[in-house]
């Protein structure tokens, strides 16, 4: 994995090609990348990401951000329950204690 501009590329080798392949995984609109060596491949990476930053400027349209601080969870409702007493039980919201939980588990 590599990282800019909080963007992150996976990388993988093409033996046949003799070639480094990337693709920035977190988001949808597809950005690639390629390079014979890591320092080649890490400035591939970059000039991939400022391109496409550039091109949604020039299309007047933000450009997708990495994370949004927000996403869903579904859950069956006895996990559900069980949760939102754990987190009253502890003097928080459901946002907070999951919050918790889920900075705990990352490390």
């Amino acid at each position: 994995m590599m990282e800019y501009k909080g963007y992150i590329g996976k990388v993988e080798f093409d033996d046949e090609a003799n070639l480094f392949h990337g693709e920035v995984i977190n988001l949808r609109d597809v950005v690639t990348f390629q390079g014979e060596a890591v320092g080649e491949l890490r400035e591939a990476l970059k000039d991939s990401v400022d391109d496409y930053l550039e091109f949604c400027k020039e299309r007047g349209e933000s450009p997708e951000k990495p994370y949004s601080g927000k996403f869903m969870v579904r859950v069956e409702p006895e996990l559900h329950k069980a949760v939102a007493m754990q987190a009253k039980m502890n003097h928080k919201s459901l946002n907070a204690w999951v919050h918790d939980a889920l900075a705990t588990a990352a490390g």
